[in-house]
């Protein structure tokens, strides 16, 4: 097989929670560990960061990345989903997985994915690992893919676990109260590995504190501890929460002794996330005049932020080219949503897109207005023919949304 065989057998063979949801979900490490152990437990032989989190942890991940790239190390990145090739996911120093890679693996491994029914993601960890183990890098920072205890990820022993937030986001998964889904993400916390959690909440602080003391690791709240303002060149405004995860991160590496990394660096790795790792899709200007946004936002807590900063731009009208999964809670995000705009309903070209119809009546009842459309693209084009030069696009509601316009 070639890489687009190679990669359409990946998505059409395998189960896969970005297109079908909750069928994809697997309730233990086992099939993880049985494939490890297949391959000789890559992931024992590079340093790591874990990161989780309900919002943030791409665009933490992301700039972890680069300040230690920025610090001369030798850096894999492991991120997903992807927003137009899979090789996104899978990282080193910013430069995506060879074609040759992701092509090799699969041939020598293809037997052993189909006889233990591996899972997309599952398969997906395992070759990054395996990567970055063969590629010998200093130090990978890991993205849990969903959760933390029960992730395929969270085989690893990292120098330091990252939680950025916790929200209301896969609660079929992990839980309907703050307290459940902290307690699934704290699983990423390891014995003696020090934790750094992004936001302070009162609903799951002692959640994090208490597994924290079990497993007789230091526990940091970024937020409370990083009193100084550093500029990133994601412009977001959430972003703020993620720089202050990111120094906090930082400062215990280096007061740990296991990397040093200056603060020149520190700062140079801030500004040039874009440049050094890539990274598309947060608060990303696609044109002005009209101003055109995307924003992979699809939850409460990230569109809350979002739609806040929609707020202090300065423009005419706006119009929202909107699209969500099927599995969204809708009730927990209209309220957010500016009725004053214009919205241009589509459905995200995957199987878990919810249907256009359904959303729009859901909108339209709830007293928004605008029309349905066929395709992303196809409503991305009639709010630019309806737009003058003042005013604002919106494209979001989804990643999978941002991941057809850019």
């Amino acid at each position: 097989m070639n890489y687009q065989e190679t990669v359409n057998w990946m998505f059409k063979q395998l189960p896969m929670y970005q297109n079908q949801g909750t069928t994809a979900y697997k309730v233990d490490l086992s099939n993880t560990n049985l494939l490890a152990n297949h391959l000789n437990h890559p992931e024992r032989f590079f340093k790591s960061i874990h990161v989780a989190g309900t919002n943030g942890k791409g665009s933490t991940s992301h700039m972890l990345a680069s300040v230690l790239q920025e610090a001369g190390y030798n850096v894999g990145l492991y991120t997903s989903p992807h927003l137009k090739d899979f090789r996104e996911r899978i990282k080193i120093n910013g430069k995506e997985i060879s074609k040759q890679f992701v092509i090799g693996f699969i041939k020598r491994n293809q037997s052993f994915f189909e006889d233990h029914q591996l899972s997309f993601f599952e398969m997906t960890v395992g070759m990054a690992f395996d990567y970055f183990s063969q590629k010998q890098v200093d130090i990978a920072v890991i993205e849990v893919g969903l959760g933390g205890r029960l992730d395929s990820t969270n085989i690893i022993t990292p120098e330091v676990s990252v939680i950025t937030n916790i929200g209301f986001d896969h609660m079929q998964f992990l839980g309907h109260t703050y307290q459940s889904i902290a307690t699934e993400k704290a699983g990423i916390i390891k014995p003696k590995v020090p934790v750094v959690i992004g936001e302070t909440q009162p609903e799951t602080k002692e959640v994090f504190v208490a597994v924290a003391k079990r497993n007789a690791s230091e526990i940091y709240f970024a937020d409370q501890l990083v009193t100084k303002s550093f500029e990133s060149d994601l412009k977001g405004s959430y972003q703020k929460h993620n720089i202050k995860t990111v120094v906090q991160t930082v400062n215990v590496l280096n007061t740990q002794n296991r990397f040093t990394i200056s603060q020149e660096q520190l700062i140079k790795g801030l500004k040039n996330v874009v440049n050094n790792t890539a990274l598309k899709g947060r608060w990303q200007i696609l044109q002005d005049r009209p101003k055109i946004i995307c924003d992979t936002a699809h939850n409460k807590e990230g569109l809350s932020y979002v739609m806040k900063q929609i707020a202090d731009e300065e423009f005419n009208n706006l119009h929202m080219v909107f699209g969500v999964v099927n599995d969204k809670d809708l009730e927990s995000i209209l309220p957010l949503l500016p009725k004053q705009a214009t919205y241009y309903f589509c459905k995200p070209d995957i199987p878990r897109g919810m249907d256009v119809s359904i959303l729009k009546n859901k909108f339209l009842s709830n007293g928004f207005k605008g029309q349905s459309y066929n395709t992303v693209n196809e409503a991305l084009n009639s709010a630019k023919k309806n737009s003058e030069e003042e005013d604002l696009i919106y494209v979001g509601g989804s990643t999978f949304m941002v991941a057809e316009i850019i």
